[in-house]
């Protein structure tokens, strides 16, 4: 039974559940196992997972900082197979350099600024739906999330005009930008500012010209040209807590590994203050056309999949940009589902939530299938209508019984004290949409550890506010999943995969 403590040879293989270690029980058994002759092949199985959970614990307690601190964020591998561009994207933790903080204080800043993103996100998606075109005055490009590195976890590298840089992948953004110089105000990144001036292959855009207006129309302003130049394209973009960039846009070429993208639009911001993490810009990859993957369409035929991996130092996992199946390592087929059209968000990927599993126990809820969830790398945990997430809280508690609680911990309402236990298994979680898609939760989404001794172990979803908010499903059930978004079939694919570059 789960939840009756330590579990048994024959609960450890049902199908429903997945079995956890707690971590002190874990450390002892990674110190034995690297001294232990034992079976080869059982070891195996048992230590990639575990030790994929041991190099985040590290990571959160500093046990390897000095070696992470001296660590470049564009240090990334890439490589082309099959007209595939495949880049390394790896956690924000990477670019995070020496950490003062403690396990919970660091903890509970993720959570509070994940909060922050999705009340943005929120408040962007209500604004579109009621805004006027004619009650805008400033002149913005639309850009739809909340960036805070503390939310916006993973880093790939690219190059532009020929210079490496670091930048945050972002599904619910759409302009790519970076810090360039001459800077007016600017936030500290590992890697030298981008100097467009010294780039062979930059040009500005023209205010009056076709491409700024064309990207005006379509955020809905009304054309104002550049409070920095007059004769500059601008964006301006501030976000609910207080974070922003401003610039203005301009052409150059941006590589992807060894493949580059001639005149590719981007934001140059002189003016960016927030907490970006060090990283020098960010990856637009949502559905309008300036970005990412709408400007490089006719080379990847709107295509692009990402495996998000664990947050541990050894942990590494993929972009890759175009539709060739054979450079995937899925361990389980793709399962499809429509991307949801709405004409009022346009720039957002939507799917239809059908249903979800607690240890194979259907949920019951209206909101099943009538509203539509965003699917976002940038959100850190999934957030439920109330009545879905009541009906799964209490179908987890009732299979997860007999340990002891813990108190909240920010927006983690649901929290276990695991110290004394060696292991325990743990319901899995399967989200089902449209017709025939699901994701089964990865072993490392399930809980969020708030504290490295397992004292405060928290289901790792949330719940919004209204019934009528929109769903989000983060990128901490995202993990170890091989996740394909066909921007011109509207579909979006999904299969177990571990994450490795590959």
């Amino acid at each position: 039974m789960a939840g009756s403590g330590v579990s048994s040879s024959s609960s450890s293989s049902h199908p429903r559940f997945l079995r956890f270690i707690s971590v002190p029980h874990l450390l002892l058994f990674l110190a034995l196992l690297v001294a232990s002759t034992g079976n080869p092949d059982g070891a195996k199985g048992k230590a990639s997972l575990r030790l994929n959970l041991r190099s985040f614990l590290e990571q959160k307690t500093d046990i390897s900082s000095s070696s992470k601190a001296s660590r470049s964020c564009i240090s990334q591998r890439s490589r082309q197979r099959n007209g595939a561009i495949i880049l390394e994207i790896i956690h924000r933790d990477h670019c995070s350099g020496q950490k003062t903080t403690t396990w919970y204080d660091e903890a509970e800043k993720t959570l509070t600024s994940d909060d922050a993103r999705v009340r943005s996100i929120q408040s962007r998606i209500k604004s579109m739906i009621f805004r006027k075109k004619d009650e805008v005055s400033e002149l913005q490009i639309p850009l739809t999330s909340g960036i805070k590195l503390q939310t916006l976890n993973y880093i790939v590298s690219v190059a532009m005009g020929g210079r490496k840089m670091s930048v945050i992948v972002d599904t619910g953004s759409d302009l790519t930008w970076v810090q360039c110089q001459p800077c007016r105000v600017c936030y500290t990144q590992q890697d030298p500012i981008f100097n467009p001036s010294i780039s062979p292959s930059y040009r500005s855009i023209s205010c009056n010209s076709s491409t700024c207006q064309s990207l005006l129309f379509e955020a809905g302003n009304s054309g104002i040209c550049s409070w920095m130049s007059p004769q500059s394209c601008s964006y301006s973009v501030t976000y609910s807590d207080g974070s922003h960039t401003r610039g203005e846009l301009g052409l150059d070429t941006l590589s992807l590994g060894t493949v580059p993208v001639n005149n590719f639009i981007f934001g140059c911001g002189r003016d960016n203050k927030g907490l970006f993490g060090g990283a020098s810009g960010l990856m637009g990859l949502g559905r309008s056309s300036i970005s990412l993957i709408s400007q490089t369409s006719a080379m990847f035929g709107g295509v692009f999949s990402y495996c998000l991996p664990s947050a541990g130092a050894a942990s590494t996992g993929s972009l890759v940009f175009g539709g060739d199946s054979s450079v995937y390592k899925n361990s389980t087929p793709f399962s499809y589902a429509d991307i949801n059209l709405n004409q009022e968000m346009p720039t957002f990927y939507f799917l239809n939530l059908t249903g979800v599993r607690v240890g194979g126990v259907a949920l019951e809820s209206s909101s099943f299938g009538n509203s539509g969830i965003l699917i976002d790398s940038g959100t850190v945990i999934s957030r439920l209508q109330p009545s879905i997430y009541r009906a799964l809280k209490g179908e987890f508690l009732r299979q997860f019984s007999g340990f002891p609680s813990a108190p909240p911990f920010s927006i983690l309402d649901t929290c276990f004290n695991l110290t004394s236990y060696q292991e325990v298994d743990i319901p899995e979680i399967k989200m089902h949409f449209g017709d025939n898609a699901q994701l089964a939760v990865d072993l490392t989404g399930v809980f969020y550890f708030a504290k490295p001794d397992a004292s405060q172990v928290c289901l790792a979803v949330a719940s919004l506010t209204y019934e009528n908010d929109i769903g989000i499903i983060g990128n901490y059930q995202q993990k170890n999943q091989r996740i394909i978004y066909d921007t011109k079939g509207n579909k979006l694919g999904i299969a177990k995969e571990t994450c490795s570059f590959m």
